[in-house]
């Protein structure tokens, strides 16, 4: 039974780690999944300080799961960025990355 219950620990603490990369939201009655690896989320925080992207001002504040209001632009995602986010748009936002799906206008997923 502790053989058992050991285990059980290991794994869970596994599926833990891999939880860390991969971000499943719901919205607009569907769900997304993005996956970014470790070394592009480092590529995106180095696109941003490079480029001086500017953050963007709204009155309200933007997290995962809300809508970007319509008079902020969404920037098209660089391809250096990695494949399972190019069809995202972006937005910088209180020093913060955050993917929108250009569709619903729905921010998927803050790179942090």
């Amino acid at each position: 039974m502790k053989k058992l219950l050991l285990t059980s620990a290991i794994l869970l603490s596994s599926a833990g780690a891999f939880a860390q990369t991969t971000v499943t939201t719901t919205g607009a009655g569907h769900t997304a999944a993005v996956q970014i690896e470790p070394e592009y989320r480092t590529r995106i925080r180095g696109y941003v300080t490079e480029h001086k992207i500017r953050p963007i001002e709204t009155r309200e504040k933007i997290v995962v799961g809300t809508t970007v209001p319509r008079d902020v632009e969404l920037e098209a995602v660089p391809t250096e960025w990695g494949p399972s986010v190019t069809k995202y748009r972006y937005i910088y936002s209180g020093e913060r990355v955050m993917l929108v799906d250009p569709a619903t206008r729905t921010v998927v997923q803050e790179v942090d």
